[in-house]
């Protein structure tokens, strides 16, 4: 090839099929005697090169080739414009690579078409940056609204008062930031402003509460040793009455302190407890012994309390339940003592029994009080005047034939001797 030929040894490389289609880009070329080969253009014939020693066909097929290359390159270029698979930079870059190849190419086919498909990609370019640039302002946008709502919540956490979750939040937020790409720097710069203030003033007021923490978990172990050497003093004591109510305050001071630091606070409550403990064991074991000392009493007041429930309750005569249960009284006190866990249930029994007494005397009073009595005979009397009063309008109404007037007094009726029936029962409660 003089200029553009290939040789392997004075015989071309590659062996060529003979180009038949008349009407594909080898139409488009011709070949001289002596293996020259031409391209058509718009502008007239130009050479592509020389292909000396071959057919005709094997010369023309080997520039149809370059043609094809360039073809597919175009192809290629269009289907990945229109799928979006490449960017408007990108393809306006490879178009004009493409156009100045089309243009000098050594090469035999339609190069015109090839330059008018690259033109006809211009709009499509057009639509595709118009596209990408619609793409990057919704994503300016979202990433903008991402980095807001991050601000916000960052604003809210420098707020409020949660100092353990609050670190890790801070620190996830920040990592979730550094991933989100730059938008307007003006608009990006006054978020991440806002963004680490927030942090800042998180860190400062968190630096503060831990140091105003710390100080009151040394006041309160302060406080706490000092009821520990005072529960010390306290924990042979056999007085238990009063030293139980000593170990309650020394309680109730422990709870008021608040917490000291964990790693004391446990330690210091332990040593509490275990004085504790050694009082209210001792006061325990005390309190067993003597109450086997007062099982005695314990038998001899549930007997008198069984004989009591069967004489007094239920209460018929209410002078004489009055009676009955002061002297049940006197004798139940003078038993004595009795054990600890078994007073509860005693004393609900005693509790029964007066509780019945007195509804018994509230109901005698109730039954026997004159002013209640008259009421409820003023009662009777004005309910008995309204339904005569209604009766008589009623028949009223018939007499003339007012069947919806009479119905109403009636209906009347029925109610007031409703009511009626209800105060004659209160009234003769008092009758009995």
């Amino acid at each position: 090839m003089v200029g553009q030929t290939a040789r392997a040894g004075g015989v071309f490389s590659c062996k060529m099929e003979p180009m038949t289609d008349s009407a594909g880009p080898a139409s488009f070329g011709r070949v001289d005697p002596d293996g020259t080969v031409y391209v058509t253009t718009g502008e007239g014939e130009r050479a592509v090169g020389q292909v000396p020693d071959v057919s005709p066909d094997e010369a023309l097929a080997f520039f149809v080739r370059r043609y094809e290359a360039l073809e597919l390159e175009v192809t290629l270029l269009e289907q990945r414009l229109n799928s979006g698979a490449v960017s408007p930079d990108d393809a306006r870059h490879t178009i004009k690579n493409l156009r100045k190849s089309v243009s000098e190419a050594n090469a035999v086919g339609d190069l015109a078409a090839l330059e008018t498909r690259l033109e006809a990609l211009q709009p499509r370019l057009a639509e595709a940056s118009e596209a990408r640039k619609a793409e990057r302002a919704k994503q300016h946008e979202a990433t903008r609204e991402a980095k807001e709502a991050m601000v916000a919540e960052a604003e809210a956490l420098a707020s409020g008062n949660d100092w353990r979750g609050g670190v890790n939040r801070f620190r996830q937020l920040l990592e979730d930031w550094k991933k989100l790409p730059r938008i307007d720097r003006a608009t990006d710069d006054a978020l991440w402003h806002r963004f680490s203030s927030a942090r800042t003033t998180y860190t400062r007021r968190r630096k503060a509460q831990f140091a105003e923490q710390s100080a009151r978990w040394g006041e309160a172990k302060a406080v706490k040793e000092q009821i520990i050497e005072e529960a010390r003093s306290l924990a042979d004591s056999t007085d238990w009455g009063p030293t139980s109510g000593a170990f309650r305050d020394l309680m109730t001071r422990w709870k008021a302190a608040g917490s000291a630091a964990r790693e004391h606070d446990d330690k210091l409550w332990a040593e509490f407890r275990g004085l504790q403990d050694q009082f209210f064991g001792a006061r325990t074991a005390a309190q067993s012994a003597q109450d086997e000392e007062f099982t005695g009493n314990l038998v001899a007041k549930e007997e008198l309390l069984a004989k009591a429930e069967a004489s007094i309750v239920p209460v018929k005569d209410v002078e004489s339940a009055r009676a009955a249960f002061r002297t049940f009284l006197e004798e139940y006190h003078a038993l004595g003592k009795v054990p600890r866990d078994a007073m509860r249930g005693l004393d609900n029994r005693v509790r029964a029994i007066e509780q019945a007494v007195r509804k018994a005397e509230e109901d005698e009073w109730k039954r026997t009080d004159p002013e209640a009595r008259q009421r409820a005979e003023e009662t009777v009397a004005m309910l008995s005047a309204e339904i005569d009063k209604l009766a008589a309008k009623a028949e009223k109404a018939e007499a003339r034939g007012d069947k919806q007037a009479a119905k109403k007094a009636q209906d009347s009726i029925a109610t007031y001797q409703t009511w009626l029936d209800q105060a004659k029962a209160t009234l003769a409660d008092f009758t009995r």
